[in-house]
C-alpha cells in the first residue's frame, strides 16, 4: 500500500505550487463539487523511487468563520488522519504568524511525522530568514521554493526518510484475486459486501460515511479463494461528518492501490457524480480491473438498464471497456453476477500473448493508420511485445517517445482490445526509445 503524504498549511503559502513541483507537472484545479471551493487534489507519484499518494489540501483556518472554511478544515483534518507524513507549508516572506502557530499546535497533536517546508525562499536573501521558523517547534525547517525549485531536493530527502518501510509481500500464499469495493459514502458498499459473502461482515447504517476503516474479507466462490477489500469498517464515534466525502476518497485510493479489480459502486438514484468520475479515473490510472456497479436499481423505475448504461458510458467515456451491472444489494438482486464477472476480468489480466503475435498486430495497425509526425519526423514503431500481466503491460520500442500522441496510443489500445479482448481491465503501455544504430565504417565493420 502506497504511503500518503499530505501538504497542509494556511491559505496562499504556495501549497499548490509545491504540489505541482513534487509531481513535476501542472495539475488542473477542478470546481465541480457543489458547495466546495475546489476539489482537494490527489496524485500518484514517486520520490526517490518511493511510490506515494500525494495530497494537496485547501488553506487551513484553525478558527473557521464560514461554512466554506469550516468544510475545508474538516477536509484537511481527514487528510491529516490518513497521512503517513505531513508537509507543513509556511511562507518565508510573511514570517511566522499566529495562524502558523495554531496550525503547528494542531499538527503536533496528530503525532504524525512532520516536515516544515518554508516556501517562497526564492533567493539567498529570503533564505537567510529561515531561523525565524524554529520557534514553531517542528524541528529543522527546510527553506525552499515551489515556484523555482530551490531546496526541493532537500525537502524530498527529508520526506523520504520519514516514509514507513514497505511491508514485504507474503510468499507462502498463492496469489488470489483481490477485489475492492469503492465508491462514495452511502452508495451501499457495506450492504453489497454482505450480499456478496452471504453473511453480515460489515455493519450497515443509513448514515453516510458509517464505514471508515478498511476491512478485508476472504471467501470462497466455487472453490476459488478471493479477498474482498471493503473501504468499510465499524463506525468511529465522535468523528465529524463534514469531511466524510474527502475521507472516503482517500480510503478509496488506498483500497484501489491494493486490489486487482475495483467494484465501483454507483447510487442509481443519483446517477454518476464528479467524485464517481474521479474514483474511476484513479482506477484507470492505477491500471486495475473495474466493474461499474449500479446499486439501488430497485429505486429506479422509469428507465431501462440499456438507456441508463448508454448515458453512463457517455458520462465516463474513458472506461468504455468496463462492464456495467445493475444490482440491488438490499434485495440481493443481480449480486450473483458480480463475482463471476470479476473472475472473468481476473483471467483477462493474466493473459500472456506471444511476442511475435503482438509485434505483428501492432505493425499491421501502424501500416493501416500512419503514426503521427512532428515537422518532418514521424513516429516509427520498431518492435512491440508484452512485458507483464496483472495488469497486461506492453512495451513499444520507438524512434522517439515524444512523438506518441494520446490519440494514437488509444488507437493501438483499441486494436489490442478488438483482437484479444482484455475486457474490464486497464492496459499499461510503455514507449521506449530505440538504441542508436551503429554506423558502418569504411572498412565494412561497425563503429562501437
Amino acid at each position: 500500500m502506497k504511503p500518503v503524504v499530505a501538504i497542509v498549511g494556511r491559505a496562499n503559502v504556495g501549497k499548490s505550487a509545491l504540489f505541482n513541483r513534487l509531481l513535476g507537472k501542472q495539475i488542473a484545479i477542478v470546481e465541480d463539487l457543489p458547495g466546495t471551493t475546489r476539489d482537494r487534489i490527489f496524485a500518484e507519484t514517486s520520490l526517490l523511487e518511493h511510490d506515494i499518494t500525494l495530497i494537496d489540501t485547501g488553506g487551513l483556518d484553525p478558527l473557521p468563520d464560514s461554512p466554506i472554511t469550516q468544510k475545508i478544515k474538516h477536509q484537511v483534518e481527514a487528510a491529516v488522519a490518513e497521512a503517513d507524513v505531513i508537509i507543513f507549508a509556511a511562507d518565508i516572506q510573511n514570517g511566522v504568524i499566529a495562524t502558523d502557530r495554531e496550525i503547528a499546535d494542531i499538527l503536533r497533536k496528530s503525532h504524525k511525522p512532520i516536515v516544515l517546508a518554508v516556501n517562497k525562499a526564492d533567493n539567498a536573501r529570503l533564505e537567510s530568514q529561515i531561523n525565524d521558523f524554529y520557534q514553531l517547534g517542528l524541528g529543522t525547517p527546510v527553506a525552499m521554493s515551489g515556484l523555482h525549485g530551490r531546496g526541493i531536493n532537500d525537502l524530498i530527502d527529508r520526506v523520504v526518510a520519514l516514509l514507513p518501510q514497505p511491508q514485504p509481500a507474503p510468499t507462502t500464499e498463492p496469489e488470489i484475486p483481490r477485489l475492492a469495493i469503492v465508491g462514495r459514502p452511502n452508495a451501499g458498499k457495506s450492504l453489497l459486501l454482505n450480499a456478496i459473502v452471504g453473511e453480515e461482515r460489515a455493519i450497515v447504517d443509513p448514515i453516510p460515511g458509517t464505514t471508515r476503516d478498511a476491512v478485508d474479507t476472504t471467501f470462497q466462490h466455487h472453490g476459488q479463494k478471493m479477498l474482498l477489500i471493503d473501504t468499510a469498517g465499524i463506525r468511529r464515534r465522535g468523528r465529524s461528518s463534514s469531511g466524510i466525502e474527502y475521507y472516503s476518497l482517500i480510503r478509496s485510493l488506498r483500497a484501489i492501490n491494493r486490489c486487482d479489480i475495483a467494484l465501483l459502486v454507483i447510487d442509481a438514484a443519483e446517477f454518476i457524480t464528479a467524485q464517481d468520475i474521479h474514483i474511476a479515473g484513479y482506477i484507470k490510472e492505477a491500471c486495475k480491473g473495474m466493474i461499474l456497479i449500479i446499486n439501488k436499481w430497485d429505486l429506479v423505475s422509469r428507465q431501462s438498464p440499456e438507456d441508463y448504461a448508454t448515458q453512463a458510458r457517455q458520462r465516463i467515456k474513458f472506461i468504455a471497456h468496463v462492464p456495467i451491472l445493475f444490482v440491488s444489494a438490499k434485495l440481493r438482486q443481480g449480486v450473483d453476477k458480480i463475482v463471476p464477472t470479476a473472475l472473468q476480468i481476473w483471467q483477462e489480466r493474466q493473459k500472456q500473448l506471444p511476442d511475435t503475435v503482438i509485434d505483428k498486430l501492432i505493425k499491421q495497425a501502424v501500416h493501416s493508420n500512419a503514426p503521427p509526425r512532428k515537422g518532418l519526423k514521424r513516429l516509427e514503431v520498431i518492435r512491440a511485445y508484452q512485458n507483464g500481466i496483472n495488469p497486461p503491460s506492453f512495451s513499444f520500442v520507438v524512434n522517439d517517445p515524444n512523438l506518441v500522441h494520446f490519440s494514437y496510443e488509444r488507437y493501438l489500445e483499441n486494436k489490442l482490445r478488438q483482437t484479444f479482448g482484455f475486457s474490464g481491465t486497464s492496459l499499461r503501455f510503455l514507449f521506449k526509445k530505440a538504441p542508436p544504430r551503429r554506423k558502418l565504417t569504411k572498412a565494412g565493420g561497425r563503429k562501437k
